[in-house]
């Protein structure tokens, strides 16, 4: 077993003399000093992970050093299906993943991927608010305590042969990474495939799938101009990634230690939203400049995409029950005022 959550010790007198011989200045950790593996899904280059990092680095300098978070990027650690169980059962005490990856647990994690249900900025940070205090009280049962969500730019469709209308997708191989990515590309008529982002160019370039939705930041990483030629602005939904910690691990800290990484999580929120909406702009450019073809669906599209999310969130409220119900309503309240 993994033993992560292990505190690491300044080192003693010996450890002092063996850096004054050497010449290097050496700064000893404070006295307790505990190192936590954070687990993430994306590479060093998602702007998710460089909000990780310096997150990371906001929670050391609050703490003096008394607590070091140390990111293991690209499911170098444990791979993306497996952080959240990795959190809960204490093998690391913080991780990050997509939070409609726990759809299947239960519908209220993955309202946020329904399509067209919330497709701006304003509306996601809406229906984050109205979706917290469930999934909050979900993630306790498991012993796990939210520290904050960042959105995804909006999903658009990447195709290697142009789409005018949903006809179109009929047969297609489509890439999925969720239940409801899954399902939307069931009632499309295409083939869904589970694939992980670090392996989207191995897939496209074995014929595994030929069309994907994900954001612009996913398909300029991935560099998609190297096996699609089409990038449609769909805006089709607002995911998020969320950070969650172990509550007993993060209850074995000294209160100012928890207060700072309280902090720092308010502080990587807010960032973070801003890099994603700075991203969407930036990414989509680096896809034109690269060869690719953006356009704005047709009518005949979006009308076919709307009526696909329509099926899905009557699917989802019926699944989701008075749950759903309760953010669906408190959702809507919030975007009517």
């Amino acid at each position: 077993m993994f033993e992560a959550f292990k505190p690491k010790i300044a080192g003693g007198c010996a450890a002092l003399a063996v850096a004054a011989m050497a010449g290097g200045a050496f700064a000893p950790a404070p006295a307790g000093a505990q190192t936590w593996d954070m687990p993430t899904p994306y590479p060093d280059a998602t702007f998710h992970t460089q909000n990780i990092m310096e997150f990371a680095e906001d929670v050391k300098a609050a703490t003096d050093g008394a607590l070091e978070i140390e990111v293991h990027s690209a499911g170098s650690l444990f791979k993306h299906p497996e952080i959240k169980n990795a959190v809960r059962s204490r093998q690391v005490p913080i991780g990050e993943f997509f939070l409609s990856l726990l759809t299947n647990e239960n519908a209220a994690f993955g309202i946020d991927s329904q399509p067209f249900l919330a497709t701006t900025y304003e509306q996601a940070e809406a229906l984050w608010a109205a979706q917290k205090p469930v999934i909050t009280e979900l993630l306790a049962e498991q012993d796990l305590m939210p520290l904050y969500a960042v959105p995804w730019p909006p999903q658009g469709l990447y195709t290697q042969e142009p789409v005018e209308s949903v006809e179109d997708l009929k047969g297609v191989k489509f890439r999925s990474y969720n239940a409801a990515l899954e399902r939307f590309a069931q009632l499309a008529g295409a083939a869904p495939t589970q694939v992980e982002v670090p392996d989207i160019p191995q897939a496209f370039a074995t014929g595994r799938v030929e069309a994907m939705i994900t954001s612009p930041s996913t398909g300029a990483n991935s560099k998609a101009w190297d096996f699609v030629d089409h990038y449609y602005d769909i805006k089709a939904w607002v995911p998020k990634n969320i950070v969650v910690v172990n509550k007993r691990s993060f209850a074995a800290l000294d209160e100012s230690v928890q207060t700072a990484i309280l902090n720092a999580a308010q502080q990587a929120q807010g960032r973070g939203w801003q890099m994603s909406q700075e991203e969407t702009a930036e990414k989509t450019q680096v896809l034109a400049d690269n060869g690719m073809e953006v356009h704005q669906p047709s009518d005949a599209l979006m009308q076919g995409l709307k009526e696909i999310g329509d099926k899905m969130i009557a699917e989802w409220k019926q699944e989701a029950g008075p749950a759903g119900e309760e953010i669906l309503e408190d959702y809507r309240s919030r975007i009517s005022d």
